[in-house]
């Protein structure tokens, strides 16, 4: 079977050059005719961050499934493109089932390359699913006649069942764990039990080189505003320590930049089972740096000493407010001082932590707001961003704005919001004032830097772990002591740390800082043979590059050069990652994903002519910047 599995755009994206589509067709300003096919009418440039381009982990998931089982399957991140050439796409691109990737904030782009699909392939089955698919699964199908199938909740034995189906011949009735169109209209069948040993399931990794990794699903608690339970269910369900050792060998095999992403809901659910893993990684001298996203209640002295030990280099905390009326009231189950508390306990060990905050919670007011600008000065994290409160379809927030009679989920379907951002109960003035503050404060926010002092216990903790000792030489570096920033720079290098180009920048910087020209080109060189792809590195070459160019050292033009290391990556816009160009071949089906075994090319090969075009990079994981509220009397469907 030939399965095209697809991450549509969030809309009808125009040729370069071209006005956006305008979605005010009818008084309620939206087209009669089917979603709405342009952008929001407020939405701005930055409204979808970096993350929304990359690939979901679940298409590499059944991919990888559907590739053990001997179908021939194609990936494709259509997220970034101009219609023009996703009509091509689609045109040239003959699949027997379209599996598409659903969230809110591309679900009018799911129903217009649904729409596209039908009208080129009429014969093709077409499915759906994903977090906005899963809630919503009976209003998609009743809106869109050309979908076949929604799948609910986690996805692999339900796919594996339609394509051999499809492959039969047979009819979906009945699916078990899937919304399906038949002779008699929309019908839900019944459940279907989620997958009890995840260990089963082929790894994706194995074919498709992503820096984001996924060992576990679920999360056993039920904050008001996360879609969580409903994609996976209650719970917390974890790969083997062994297949996630083998799955970050196999990662790491088809990354250029030795650093992962592991996204699970909360990793350190299970703390004995991180405890194992992160030795395991020391056992098998995995040498590369990691992030986790976790809460604040499961973490301890012991896992975070060993996780720093084993690469961990940032800590994701979801702490979404300071004030505990709304911790309680979100269902948060933590408090105050277990943030601040766990918040040291990983300074202690040199992980960064980083906060991701949320305005207009149940019972956000001018005081709750005024409470957490207060708690950010008093837990001083590395790193901390805000959202707005999104009522995503399926959680409790959505289901309690239903109730209420504030919302009707038809908004989805009739309106042109990107993602439904209301305060949940905020006043009148109360929103305003958080929009205000966030139409300031939107993005990524410096927080703490450590000082020397604590970075040297930090190393006293650990010994000589490399990549504690690069922030020892940052520290250096931010307190104007270049000679020592130079020299923990470059035992940083002795000691293999794994992402050598951050080293070799702050040995530029400092080359460049006592008047060493010559010798800040030789360690950008040393950088572009061996480790390139970090954002402050390219920033800072093209910066000398546009200095030389205009002649700065014979003109006396300072040049700003920048010395950090922030767990911060940064891609290549490439298929089937992110939205990069499609080969030639691309439709054609005896092309495959390559297995593991192919080693990559050389570094000396991938950076040649080193410094990549900006238009063929894509930051991930710098923090995005939503839109702001709109006030939910703007969003009630009469």
């Amino acid at each position: 079977m030939r399965i095209a599995l697809l991450y549509p755009p969030p809309w009808k994206i125009p040729d370069r050059g071209q006005p956006a589509l305008d979605n005010a067709g009818t008084p309620s300003g939206v087209l009669r005719d089917g979603p709405p096919e342009g952008p929001p009418g407020d939405y701005r440039d930055g409204d979808l961050d970096a993350d929304f381009y990359q690939t979901p982990y679940g298409l590499f998931a059944l991919g990888a499934q559907s590739i053990r089982a001997g179908h021939r399957v194609k990936v494709m991140n259509l997220s970034g493109f101009a219609w023009s050439r996703v009509e091509e796409v689609i045109g040239e691109l003959e699949a027997d089932v379209y599996g598409l990737s659903c969230w809110t904030a591309n679900r009018r782009g799911v129903a217009l390359v649904a729409r596209e699909i039908r009208r080129r392939h009429p014969r093709a089955c077409i499915v759906i699913g994903g977090p906005h698919a899963t809630p919503l699964a009976r209003e998609m199908l009743e809106h869109y006649p050309e979908i076949d199938c929604a799948t609910l909740g986690e996805s692999d034995a339900t796919f594996a069942e339609i394509v051999e189906r499809v492959e039969a011949g047979r009819s979906l009735d009945g699916l078990a764990g899937a919304v399906v169109r038949t002779s008699r209209g929309v019908e839900a069948g019944p459940e279907r039990s989620n997958v009890r040993e995840l260990d089963a399931l082929e790894c994706p990794h194995r074919y498709y080189g992503t820096h984001i990794v996924m060992t576990s699903r679920g999360c056993p608690w039920a904050c008001t505003f996360c879609g969580a339970e409903t994609t996976w269910g209650r719970g917390f369900r974890g790969h083997s320590v062994p297949y996630v050792l083998d799955m970050l060998e196999a990662a790491l095999a088809r990354v250029r930049v030795r650093m992962l992403q592991i996204k699970d809901d909360t990793f350190t659910t299970n703390k004995k089972r991180v405890i194992e893993l992160c030795r395991g990684i020391r056992e098998r001298k995995l040498n590369f740096l990691w992030s986790c996203d976790t809460r604040v209640d499961v973490l301890s002295d012991e896992l975070l000493y060993e996780m720093r030990l084993a690469g961990c280099q940032r800590l994701s905390l979801g702490v979404e407010s300071g004030s505990q009326r709304i911790l309680d009231a979100i269902h948060k189950n933590i408090t105050v001082d277990e943030i601040v508390a766990a918040t040291a306990m990983a300074k202690r060990h040199g992980v960064q932590v980083r906060f991701y905050m949320m305005l207009g919670n149940r019972g956000e007011t001018r005081e709750t707001f005024e409470e957490t600008l207060a708690f950010l000065d008093r837990a001083a994290p590395h790193q901390y961003i805000f959202s707005c409160l999104s009522v995503f379809p399926g959680t409790a927030d959505f289901k309690a704005a239903e109730r209420a009679g504030w919302l009707q989920r038809e908004a989805y379907f009739t309106e042109d919001f990107q993602e439904l951002k209301v305060p949940f109960d905020a006043s009148e003035d109360d929103a305003r004032l958080l929009n205000d503050w966030f139409g300031k404060n939107h993005g990524l926010q410096d927080k703490y830097s450590p000082s020397v002092e604590e970075c040297r216990a930090v190393l006293g903790r650990l010994g000589e772990h490399a990549p504690a000792v690069l922030d020892l030489a940052g520290a250096h570096y931010a307190a104007g002591e270049l000679e020592a920033a130079a020299r923990e720079a470059r035992r940083a290098l002795e000691l293999g740390h794994p992402t050598p180009g951050l080293a070799y920048n702050y040995l530029a910087c400092v080359a460049y800082r006592q008047g060493d020209i010559t010798g800040m080109q030789d360690h950008f060189m040393a950088a572009a043979k061996t480790d390139p792809q970090h954002h402050v590195l390219i920033a800072n070459v093209e910066a000398a590059r546009t200095w030389f160019r205009e002649r700065g050292p014979e003109r006396g033009t300072p040049l700003v050069l920048e010395g950090r290391h922030d767990f911060q990556l940064f891609q290549r816009n490439t298929q089937p990652t992110l939205p990069g160009a499609l080969g030639e071949d691309f439709a054609n089906w005896d092309a495959a994903p390559e297995p593991i075994g192919v080693a990559p090319r050389s570094a000396e090969q991938e950076n040649a002519g080193w410094l990549p075009d900006p238009e063929s990079v894509m930051r991930l994981d710098v923090g995005g910047e939503p839109i702001e509220f709109r006030h939910k009397r703007l969003r009630v469907v009469e």
